[in-house]
């Protein structure tokens, strides 16, 4: 089979890696899978990107000036708003390459308007990796529905107008994307249920496919070895927290986070427990984590975040809303249980007390007993370890997750 991959990035983000480990994983399982990218950072002679200095550079800046529509709300909440209102040419590549299938993941940034789609003349398989496809903009809704109708008033925005920006491009994508031919994958069945509540998706058929791991990659390695190569002490109990943009996306609970670590604090655990975190460097100022802690930065390759994974204790995802929950399948593929509210898409991944703990939403106090409730047992951790591999080799491995896509694309084809 033919398989054509649409996403902005090959190897940028959460989205990116899922989109480019699946394109991996068809390859792995004997199909004729490409990738096609507004910037590309690999050397994957099967992702195609831009060749030319220009193109690149407009790749690069593509992103910042999507936004800048909204930058003109002063009460925008700066979350990720993307307005699609600009596009990159396509339509002369995907001809060329002819593909049987399209399978489209991350298209924002500048890189494929809501008109594009019906122009692409194939069948279409979106796998959503946030809520933007379904909403008037916004990438995270929290706690607004006005996707379930037709936006307006805008959180995000911070418009108190029915006829705003979101709107707008409420609009635009129920005009373009009327009559498609187009499946919907959702990783969780959290995300699964929103689109099926939007007013975009309603009446489309929606699957849930949840994002897969090479598990070549994504492995134990022993403790001691991944601290000694990290630098870490080997007498500690190690915490860690990551994310792309971890300590400023409020999305992904830092704040929550520094309310746990306050009450574990307070438990006498002070000079036992060091706190790692990645995907941001240490502030000028940087805030009381009441742990010794260490900042490492952006991490993108597979193998440095699988040593990391591994030599840590417990993994924490304090997220207030997660498609999927990425971070915490790579650190269980890796033997490392995880703490993370019980919601959203962590409810597909996390098994209460079987492979981590699923606190109570969003209560710092009980995020903070999970993490005890983890490293208090070593005996009990062991088994945590286990079950937390075992769970992520049965239904998360890569070859598993393209081959449950390819059979989706085979019933589509033949229909």
């Amino acid at each position: 089979m033919d398989i054509l991959i649409l996403n902005t990035y090959d190897l940028k983000g959460g989205a990116s890696r899922a989109a480019y480990r699946l394109h991996k994983g068809f390859q792995q399982i004997g199909h004729n899978s490409q990738m096609l990218v507004q910037v590309k950072y690999g050397d994957d002679c099967n992702v195609i990107g831009s060749n030319s200095i220009i193109e690149k550079g407009l790749g690069m800046v593509r992103p910042y000036l999507d936004t800048i529509p909204a930058r003109l709300h002063s009460k925008w909440n700066k979350t990720l708003f993307s307005t699609a209102f600009l596009s990159k040419k396509i339509d002369d590549k995907v001809i060329k390459i002819d593909p049987e299938i399209i399978s489209l993941h991350w298209i924002v940034g500048g890189f494929i308007a809501p008109k594009t789609l019906k122009k692409l003349n194939k069948p279409l398989v979106w796998t959503l990796h946030d809520s933007w496809a379904f909403t008037g903009g916004c990438h995270i809704p929290f706690n607004c529905k006005h996707y379930t109708k037709s936006c307006g008033k805008c959180p995000t925005l911070g418009s108190s107008k029915n006829h705003d920006l979101s709107r707008l491009i409420w609009y635009r994508k129920k005009r373009n994307w009327k009559n498609l031919n187009i499946t919907i994958v959702t990783p969780s069945r959290w995300l699964c249920e929103c689109a099926q509540s939007s007013s975009l998706f309603q009446d489309y058929r929606i699957e849930v496919i949840p994002n897969g791991l090479d598990l070549q990659i994504y492995k134990p390695v022993e403790k001691r070895i991944a601290r000694n190569i990290l630098g870490f002490p080997e007498d500690k109990k190690l915490i860690l927290f990551g994310a792309m943009y971890s300590t400023s996306d409020p999305n992904k609970g830092f704040h929550l986070l520094q309310s746990a670590l306050q009450n574990l604090s307070k438990n006498g655990w002070t000079q036992e427990i060091e706190l790692i975190i990645f995907g941001a460097s240490e502030p000028a100022n940087p805030p009381n984590l009441y742990f010794e802690s260490h900042y490492l930065g952006h991490l993108h390759d597979d193998v440095s975040l699988s040593i990391l994974y591994s030599a840590a204790d417990v993994m924490i995802v304090p997220s207030i809303q997660e498609a999927f929950g990425q971070t915490a399948l790579e650190a269980m593929a890796c033997g490392t249980p995880v703490v993370a509210f019980g919601a959203t898409g962590l409810l597909d991944i996390v098994d209460h007390k079987i492979t981590g703990y699923l606190a109570k939403p969003y209560d710092p106090i009980d995020l903070a007993r999970g993490i005890e409730w983890i490293l208090e047992d070593d005996k009990r951790w062991e088994k945590l370890s286990i079950k937390s591999q075992e769970k992520i080799t049965q239904e998360f491995d890569i070859e598993i997750i393209a081959q449950k896509y390819v059979e989706l694309y085979q019933e589509i084809l033949k229909s």
